[in-house]
Order: structure tokens, then C-alpha cells, then sequence
């Protein structure tokens, strides 16, 4: 999969002496190619990168956040070093299109459990998209349920189904697209089965809030036609990339099939012995006090650099999806997932003055227990695989190189708004009635 955008071929030397690289605006080697304007909107000129005087180059203003082309410049000489460790390209929503290299032609239908409503809706998403000449995966256990176990038309379809267990079988080569029938904890679960790069995800709001599920069941057959045919825009939401690195303490077992408990790679030995776990995280990751009665207490680094120390309830670290979860609870602002950030929501910390804050995303966080920490600490990926860390054991969180890209039901400004309005009410109230016209005319 790839997004359509505007596409710049950018000329780039390396100087001799020093291996610097060397910008357009400093050695006037910057070619251009156009691409269509997207939604009719015409380009403006970029005034930090004009051409010269004299020069018959003209440079035009291209569609991303992060500035007004890919080689950022700052008057006439100067310029940011290129970076090949970027870690995710932000473009403007608006551009953010669907498109296939190669037709799809297997499909991941991750089903909310214990849910007995949702069974006729998977029995016929199944059925269209096997009719469609498409492969379909479902999990082992979504089989098992005795509804569809003891259902004999659904017999012929279950037989052709491919099936895997979580933590045991990995699937990440084998999707092309994904498609979630549940609310937002699905999603989240969808997210944790892919470790590395994710298809496009499809969410269809069948649970009890659907914040991340845009799309409505009734007319599902038309939806997913348009999405194989590639007609969709999507967001790209950033994934936390999380690190535990624990000092051993005791033997555990093997692992089966060489898996971790996530579904990653069987975690090897971190310096010193330690045993290192990793995880992808859509929402957030939550230090908490657990079952103790002290408050928690833990150093919280950046880059590095020891920036606070957390006394209170916890602390949650989340993406700008995570930001209208736990962290809006916790009294953080919303951020739309096209912003890239990282958020730090303190949970009832013992302090007037500490408020949530937003750092740039790709910096790294460090998180470790005070040395006069009380008590330990408890730490959850998305709610899942909750555990305990001590002292000596350390939580490295940093910006995913894999996004989950969330396909629209409109676009991602639209569908965000949406989601605020309906989900949590923002900023819905009874509108001031006006005043009459006489009264207006008066005085």
C-alpha cells in the first residue's frame, strides 16, 4: 500500500570534505515535477523557497505538516541537516489516499468476542467477501463459538476459513487488509496481532463506543467494494514503540513457537542479563501504583535527560489516538491523530501545578522507579499484558516506525469531528436563542 501524494524529486549531493548533506537552497540543485492539486485548491507560492533572482525555477508549496518541502530551508543559505532516521512522513490529511499495488485478495475479520450480536454480521461479511473470490482469516477461537459451531448453512463458508492463534502463528505477511467488527477495544486487539507493518484497518461500529469505528454495518457490501477497489482515504495513526527491560529475576519457561506473550519475536538478553519484552502500542501505555496504598513514584526521562518525577496515581504516555481515552479522562487535551506527538497525562498527581504535556514525537521516554520509591509499579499496553516493575527495570517509549493506517469512512478531519461529537458530546449544548428583529432595531 502506498499514499498517493504530490511527488518532488529532490537532487542531493554529498560535499566532499565533510559528508554533510547539501540542501537545494544552498547549492541550487533542486529539480521539480508537479502533481495534480488536491480538492481543486490551487498552489501558492513558498516563500522559504524562492528561487534566486534570475532564475527560471519556480517553486511551488507542497502539502505537508511539517513544512513547506521535504528539505526545510530558512532564508537564503540555511537549512535542517537531512534526516534518514525519520520516523514517520506526515502529509496533510487531505491528500491521504487508498491505493493498491496489487488487488487484495486476503482479509483478517477480527470479530469482538462474547458478543452474540455480532454473529449474524460476521456470517454475512464472510460470506460476501468469500463470494468476492476473497481469502479470509478469522482467529481459531471466533470458530469455536457453539452458535456457529451448531450452524449448518454456515457449515459450507467454515470450511474454507483460514485460521490462526494469537501468540502462536504469525500472520503479518499473509494480510492484505483488515477488517474489525466490534468497537474500539477490537481495534486496539487488531493493532496488537501486527508487531511490525499493519494493512489498512477497517472498523465497523458494532460495539459500545466506536470512537476508532467510523463505518456502519447496513451498507457494508458497497463499503468494502469501494476499499478493495481502493477508493478510501485514511489517517495514519501513530504506534508507541515500547521497550521493558526487567532484571532477571528467576527462570521462566519456554515460550511456545519462539513468540513472546505479544505475538513479537521470543525477547532475547538485554545488557547485563536483563530480560528486554517489546510491544506495539495504538492508545497508550500506563504506569500505575496498583494495589498499593502509597503513591506512586517514578523518574521520568527524555532524551535522556531526567525532566520529572511523577507522585501521584501514575502516568500515562499516549499517542494523539490515545489522547481521547485514558489521558482525556485524566484531564489532557484531544489531539487529532495527524499531529505528531506524544502526550504525558500525569493520573492525580499530588502536585497543583503538574499539567499534561505534548513533546515532539521520536524523542525517547525513559520511565524507572525512583530510588525511594516506596512501593513497585504496574505497567499495561492498550489495557493488555499488565505487569509489575521493580526497581533496576526500566520503560523505553518512543514513536513507531509502523502507523496503523484507519481507513475513512469520509476523510480524517470530518470523521474525527464526527467521533468527538457524537462519542463524547463535545461541545454540544443548547444553542442562545437570539433576539427578536425589533429588539435588534431598537436603541
Amino acid at each position: 500500500m502506498e499514499m498517493e501524494q504530490e511527488k518532488m524529486h529532490v537532487s542531493k549531493e554529498l560535499c566532499a570534505e565533510s559528508a554533510a548533506y547539501c540542501c537545494s537552497a544552498c547549492h541550487g540543485d533542486e529539480t521539480w515535477s508537479y502533481g495534480h492539486p488536491i480538492r481543486g485548491r490551487a498552489k501558492s507560492r513558498s516563500l522559504s523557497a524562492s528561487p534566486a533572482p534570475g532564475s527560471t525555477k519556480e517553486f511551488r508549496r507542497t502539502r505537508s505538516l511539517h513544512g513547506p518541502c521535504p528539505v526545510t530551508t530558512f532564508g537564503p543559505k540555511a537549512c535542517v541537516l537531512q534526516n534518514p532516521q525519520t520516523i514517520m512522513h506526515i502529509q496533510d490529511p487531505a491528500s491521504q489516499r487508498l491505493t493498491w499495488n496489487k488487488s487484495p485478495k486476503s482479509v483478517l475479520v477480527v470479530k469482538k468476542v462474547r458478543d452474540a450480536g455480532l454473529l449474524q454480521p460476521f456470517k454475512e461479511l464472510c460470506t460476501y467477501l468469500m463470494e468476492n473470490n476473497m481469502v479470509v482469516y478469522v482467529e481459531k477461537k471466533v470458530l469455536e463459538d457453539p452458535a456457529i459451531v451448531s450452524d449448518e448453512n454456515f457449515g459450507a463458508v467454515k470450511k474454507k476459513f483460514c485460521t490462526f492463534r494469537e501468540d502462536y502463528d504469525d500472520i503479518s505477511n499473509q494480510i492484505d487488509f483488515i477488517i474489525c467488527l466490534g468497537g474500539d477495544g477490537t481495534l486496539l486487539y487488531a493493532s496488537s496481532l501486527f508487531q511490525g507493518s499493519v494493512p489498512p484497518v477497517m472498523a465497523f461500529h458494532l460495539g459500545s463506543l466506536g470512537f476508532l469505528t467510523p463505518f456502519n454495518f447496513e451498507n457494508f457490501q458497497s463499503q468494502v467494494t469501494q476499499v478493495i477497489e481502493g477508493n478510501a482515504a485514511v489517517v495514519l495513526r501513530s504506534r508507541l514503540k515500547v521497550r521493558v527491560v526487567k532484571e532477571p529475576r528467576g527462570r521462566k519457561g519456554p515460550v511456545p513457537n519462539g513468540l513472546s506473550e505479544n505475538g513479537a519475536p521470543a525477547p532475547g538478553q538485554a545488557d547485563g542479563g536483563k530480560q528486554a519484552m517489546q510491544y506495539q502500542v495504538l492508545n497508550e501505555v500506563v504506569i500505575d501504583r496498583g494495589p498499593s496504598s502509597y503513591l506512586s513514584n517514578v523518574d521520568v526521562y527524555l532524551d535522556g535527560h531526567l525532566i520529572t518525577t511523577v507522585q501521584g496515581d501514575g502516568v500515562i504516555v499516549s499517542t494523539p489516538t490515545g489522547s481521547t481515552a485514558y489521558a482525556a479522562a485524566a484531564g489532557a487535551s484531544m489531539i487529532h491523530p495527524n499531529v505528531p506527538a506524544i502526550m504525558i497525562t500525569p493520573i492525580c498527581p499530588h502536585s497543583l501545578s503538574f499539567r499534561p504535556i505534548v513533546v515532539p514525537a521520536g524523542v525517547e521516554l525513559k520511565i524507572m522507579l525512583s530510588p525511594e520509591a516506596r512501593n513497585t509499579a504496574w505497567v499495561s499496553f492498550d489495557g493488555r499484558k499488565r505487569q509489575e516493575i521493580r526497581h533496576g527495570d526500566s520503560i523505553s517509549i518512543t514513536t513507531s516506525r509502523y502507523p496503523l493506517p484507519s481507513i475513512c469512512v469520509r476523510d480524517p478531519v470530518s470523521d474525527w469531528f464526527e467521533s468527538l461529537a457524537q462519542c463524547l458530546h463535545w461541545n454540544v449544548r443548547k444553542k442562545q436563542a437570539h433576539f427578536p428583529e425589533e429588539e435588534e432595531g431598537e436603541g
